[in-house]
């Protein structure tokens, strides 16, 4: 593996972890409701679990409720039943026999703390995860270097270039996280 294939992999890895991170924050609720609230859900549908989104229309009409349209009518028990059963969500969904109604109850200033603890744990699995990108990057130069494949220059460049990535790479976490959180805790 040449210098620039370490720097570039570690760099595309990097930007995978920032993406995922950014892609869980937008799964903890802001008190306002969102479609993306319900991404995990799966439904048991013709004896099938599939996502909630690939059954129904998912909107949202109004600020604190989610409106649920099953593209078949005879699944909406079941698209209820997934999101009661559902205990990280903490919704109680209501239908009409065609539309299933998820209202999304305000959040208590306790229970915003505790989000914002959430948000924290996977801001720092997200540093852990860039930890162990760089360490193996590292560790790929420090063999290539031993084996003779380029220099002590050569690896120290590469140190340098992955460190300012990681600079990077964490400056981008602690801003997603950062916003989130203020989206959070505003009332």
């Amino acid at each position: 593996m040449t210098p620039n294939q370490i720097v570039d992999d570690a760099s595309k890895k990097f930007k995978l972890a920032v993406e995922h991170f950014a892609d869980e924050t937008k799964k903890l609720r802001t008190g306002r409701a969102h479609p993306s609230m319900l991404d995990g859900v799966m439904v048991v549908a013709y004896g099938v679990s599939t996502p909630l989104n690939q059954i129904s229309n998912i909107t949202t009409p109004e600020a604190q409720l989610i409106q649920i349209t099953p593209f078949d009518p005879s699944n909406v028990q079941a698209v209820g039943d997934a999101i009661r059963n559902d205990q990280s969500l903490g919704l109680n969904p209501s239908d009409d026999g065609r539309v299933v109604r998820v209202p999304v109850p305000p959040l208590n200033t306790e229970r915003r703390h505790e989000i914002v603890k959430q948000l924290n744990e996977k801001s720092e699995q997200c540093y852990i995860a860039c930890r162990n990108i760089r360490h193996d990057a590292l560790d790929i130069a420090k063999k290539s270097k031993n084996d003779k494949l380029f220099s002590e220059d050569d690896l120290s460049r590469i140190e340098k270039q992955i460190d300012d990535q990681m600079t990077k790479v964490k400056q981008q976490v602690e801003s997603i996280a950062k916003n989130k959180e203020i989206e959070i805790l505003t009332v």
